[in-house]
């Protein structure tokens, strides 16, 4: 796809995030049953619920827009989604895996962060207010995902993976 205006820019954002959003879909499940932390895992399981409305609002833009909602391969979230397999693969000890899990989807959640900011302030230049409403819902959800997984890590998971054997 050429590059030419705003507006072919604002699409190419918006299919990067959909498929960012259809990996993480994939990844959240595993992400869940890999937490040992029971407040974790129900992090990572609601994460799952809001990323399934995630990609029903870039649907809805889409069908706005009268594209096809098909997204374009992130690479950006598959090589973060790969370096989180990788952590789980490794033999550590609970409180030190879920550290690095946390770790891993807050990389997620910077990225998005920046994909759903970036797509928003294209929404507005280009005059799609209710494409930019959407986005700022998502980009607020992903803001908050992150404050709750910054919180969970320090209120117990860092400090007992810091007395880890």
């Amino acid at each position: 796809m050429k590059l030419n205006t705003l507006h072919d820019l604002y699409l190419n954002e918006l299919k990067d995030l959909l498929n960012c959003e259809q990996q993480i879909l994939k990844a959240l499940p595993k992400m869940a049953e890999a937490a040992s932390s029971p407040d974790l895992r129900r992090a990572f399981e609601k994460h799952l619920d809001q990323t399934k409305t995630q990609t029903q609002r870039l649907e809805q833009i889409f069908q706005k827009l009268g594209e096809p909602a098909k997204g374009q391969k992130c690479k950006g979230i598959e090589g973060i989604i790969d370096e989180g397999e990788d952590l789980m693969d490794k033999d550590a000890p609970p409180a030190v895996s879920d550290a690095a899990l946390i770790a891993s989807a807050q990389r997620v959640e910077h990225y998005e962060i920046a994909g759903y900011g970036t797509a928003r302030s294209f929404a507005r230049r280009l005059g799609f207010e209710d494409h930019a409403r959407l986005l700022q819902e998502t980009l607020s959800e992903e803001g908050e995902t992150d404050k709750q997984l910054t919180s969970l890590a320090d209120s117990y998971i860092n400090e007992e993976a810091k007395s880890a054997r």
